[in-house]
């Protein structure tokens, strides 16, 4: 009877971890978006059959594959920029002011002090960090002086920091002679290298890479981070427990307002070595980066992924518009019923648990 027990417990406990897998909130909600995604196209006479394949081939295959990695970079980057602040309990949804004010830094640096090579890379996107962290950051006293809630401040910072960086590549960063809103181009010393002489993959992802690591790290192995998730689960509880929760909120805002002027950075000295206004906000990073740590239910190890699968989503867009005639906006539309749908789960178990 022992012997007997023993065997069946490991497939009994396999087939409990696989049914709270499928359970899970992150597949249910990617499930019911791609359900009401393939109703809406049958409603309007698309085959998803033709579809869903063309989806995918337009984000890994023909060459596309290389343009998705370097799609992916930024958005992990912005996913690390919004979740930092979110396991404390702060939202960060200014993204796109940091990222575009960390570009333009990084730009101007780059254009007007001479360094050498491995410098001219280095200081700017020092640079385009601390500024995308002095954005955020200005949100921090307002949150813990005045009580304005991050997820208001950070909003409303981001539409003058955009505009502020568009101001200063219209005029005084502007090239001359050309009718486009940019910077000239970069110096070959300030360019991120390129990996195995890819046209879009620089040392931006190794980098990406590392930074999702250390953030890993630290979120469930030092003190810091357990410091900052007793904060995000119950400011009060963590207040009394001696945790300098003020403290933590603007450490963590100021964070991912420093990685989201990081990705700035990144995106400025990587192809086309140049800032071009409204490019480094025009593909959403930022939304979809948001959409990827709500549906990740913000665990840490879980965000890579669903960054991944929102990137190839939204890169698969074009393929399908052009295979199957399938409007490449229906990819935001299936990013948007995600976080509708994480909405509505999280919603329900907070009210069972107020119940």
């Amino acid at each position: 009877m022992t012997v007997s027990s023993t065997s069946e417990a490991p497939p009994r406990a396999s087939l409990g971890l696989a049914r709270r897998a499928v359970l899970s909130t992150p597949v249910i909600a990617v499930a019911g978006a791609l359900v009401l995604t393939t109703l809406v196209m049958l409603a309007v006479g698309v085959d998803p059959a033709l579809a869903y394949p063309a989806l995918v081939r337009g984000a890994i295959a023909d060459g596309n594959l290389e343009y998705t990695i370097a799609a992916f970079v930024p958005t992990l980057g912005m996913a690390l920029a919004f979740a930092i602040p979110l396991r404390a309990g702060e939202f960060n949804l200014g993204g796109d002011g940091q990222l575009a004010i960390g570009g333009v830094v990084a730009a101007a640096l780059a254009l007007h002090t001479p360094l050498p090579p491995v410098l001219a890379v280095l200081l700017p996107l020092i640079a385009a960090a601390l500024a995308g962290g002095l954005v955020a950051g200005v949100s921090a006293p307002l949150r813990t002086r005045l009580g304005v809630p991050a997820i208001v401040t950070t909003l409303l910072i981001s539409a003058p920091a955009v505009s502020l960086s568009s101001y200063l590549v219209r005029f005084p960063l502007a090239e001359r002679g050309t009718g486009i809103a940019q910077t000239p181009p970069l110096p070959e010393a300030a360019h991120l290298p390129a990996l195995a002489g890819s046209a879009y993959v620089t040392l931006g992802l190794p980098l990406i890479a590392i930074l999702t690591a250390a953030w890993l790290y630290a979120d469930t192995r030092t003190v810091l981070g357990y410091e900052i998730r007793a904060t995000g689960h119950s400011r009060e509880f963590a207040r009394y427990g001696g945790v300098p929760v003020d403290r933590l909120a603007a450490i963590t805002l100021a964070g991912g307002g420093a990685m989201a002027g990081l990705v700035g950075g990144l995106i400025v000295l990587g192809p086309p070595y140049r800032f071009v206004d409204g490019a480094l906000t025009a593909p959403g990073y930022t939304f979809t980066a948001v959409a990827a740590v709500l549906l990740a239910a913000a665990r840490p190890v879980a965000v890579p992924f669903t960054v991944a699968l929102l990137t190839v989503i939204q890169a698969g867009g074009p393929g399908m518009e052009r295979e199957a005639g399938v409007p490449s906006q229906l990819t935001q539309v299936v990013q948007g019923l995600i976080i509708v749908i994480v909405a509505v789960f999280a919603t329900v178990r907070r009210r069972r648990a107020g119940a």
